[in-house]
């Protein structure tokens, strides 16, 4: 011997006991993690899911709180269970709801949204004891007190009408005569007067002689002001050429061409007409 120490190289090698120990304990703790996770769902499952409210998101400026509150009810209360089914039941109740369309119903955690196209009421019709606005889709909605709009009165339909229930289409003839005359008149304030639109000013549209049914030669729609002006519109939209008046763009081009001349239509002329074509509307100095 030299006198060096010789190495010994040792290798470990893993007695198969030990394997098996190492994995049962990772199964072990596994099946703790796993448990742990089971009773947390279980609890989140066991617990009541909470209530909340309803947010009506972009409510447009003229819905009043008690238009609000009617939506509300309609949808089934104030308060809601904010569980998986929410949405879908509320969604439901509201298809029936003439104020609101194309309605969207979202969960969250601690309410419900409802996102909506709103209908805007052009016009008020009273049958009997009951009285209802329509829209230019001629949909029924339910009656509120709403101040912010430019709503008329539409006068003198045919006896045989019937009002449907709130959401429906209100198909009569002289009714959508009305509301067509109305919605071109909305449409105009938006082009041409969008800061003081003519329509605040209209108080009530008459369909009593619609399609000349009580007088063949009269004029067939008459609007009223709000002091009691007429505006001889004539026969309905689209029919002009067969009565032989003016064009329904003359109409319009008449009545706002004074309408921006002088500000108003009130307390001018005893009326405007509208009916003849080419005829030149009176001016307020006309008016004795």
């Amino acid at each position: 011997p030299s006198g060096r120490s010789k190495r010994r190289k040792i290798t470990y090698r893993p007695s198969l006991k030990g394997i098996l120990i190492v994995l049962a304990g990772i199964c072990i703790l596994a099946a703790v993690a796993l448990l742990f996770y089971s009773a947390e769902r279980y609890v989140k499952s066991a617990s009541p899911p909470k209530a909340g409210p309803i947010k009506l998101v972009d409510a447009p400026q003229w819905a009043t709180e008690q238009l609000k509150v009617r939506i509300r009810t309609a949808a089934g209360g104030a308060t809601f269970t904010l569980d998986e089914n929410a949405a879908r039941l509320v969604a439901e109740d509201l298809a029936s709801v003439g104020w609101l369309d194309k309605v969207q119903v979202q969960t969250t955690h601690d309410r419900l949204l409802i996102k909506a196209r709103w209908r805007r009421p052009l016009a008020l019709v009273k049958s009997g004891l009951s009285r209802c606005y329509v829209d230019a889709d001629l949909i029924v909605l339910g009656y509120v007190p709403l101040a912010g709009l430019p709503i008329v009165k539409v006068k003198a339909l045919a006896p045989t009408a019937e009002m449907p229930p709130a959401g429906q289409a209100w198909q009569q003839k002289d009714l959508a005569a009305a509301v067509a005359i109305l919605d071109r008149l909305d449409r105009m304030d938006k082009l041409v007067a969008p800061d003081n639109p003519l329509l605040y000013e209209i108080e009530s549209i008459d369909v009593s002689n619609f399609d000349g049914r009580q007088d063949a030669r009269a004029a067939h729609i008459i609007l009223y002001t709000k002091d009691n002006t007429e505006i001889i519109w004539g026969a309905e939209i689209g029919t002009w050429q067969r009565h032989l008046e003016a064009t329904d763009q003359e109409k319009l081009a008449k009545l706002y061409g004074y309408y921006k001349e002088y500000g108003s239509l009130l307390g001018g002329v005893k009326y405007i007409n509208l009916r003849n074509p080419q005829e030149t509307v009176p001016r307020p100095a006309d008016r004795y």
